[in-house]
């Protein structure tokens, strides 16, 4: 796990609104029980999926085509998306004032953590919030 000072309880015990990349409606996937996850503990999901049209919704959620087309604030940006693919979430969230980047289990790019932390955004990667919750 790479973060930055204090980010994976900074995101876990402050921040309400998670928007989750790749969170579609296939509960087989990993995305959506962390999702689920999410909610049990009380945080606000929005599912961001290329294939939202206005009226997908996810876990009782409207979802949203991008990060930009979410209408609210949101304070964490959980990237479930491979690693090559997940540095272009990190800068949306920069770019629409997230207070958090989170890049699950097996996703790295020490670039978009350079760049998203000296925004001044917290950032961790290649861990997820499940793991987390059980380490207390």
């Amino acid at each position: 796990m790479v973060e930055s000072p204090g980010a994976v309880r900074m995101m876990l015990d402050e921040c309400e609104t998670w928007a989750v990349v790749g969170l579609g409606g296939d509960p087989a996937r990993t995305a959506y029980s962390i999702a689920e996850l999410l909610q049990q503990r009380g945080k606000r999901v929005v599912p961001v999926h290329p294939s939202a049209d206005g009226e997908l919704t996810v876990l009782g959620e409207l979802a949203y085509p991008t990060l930009a087309d979410i209408p609210f604030p949101v304070d964490v940006v959980d990237v479930f998306r491979r690693s090559e693919a997940a540095g272009e979430f990190a800068d949306q969230a920069v770019a629409i004032g997230a207070r958090g980047v989170w890049f699950q289990l097996g996703v790295v790019d020490h670039d978009a953590f350079e760049r998203t932390t000296a925004a001044g955004v917290a950032m961790t990667m290649d861990t997820c919030p499940a793991i987390e919750w059980r380490r207390g």
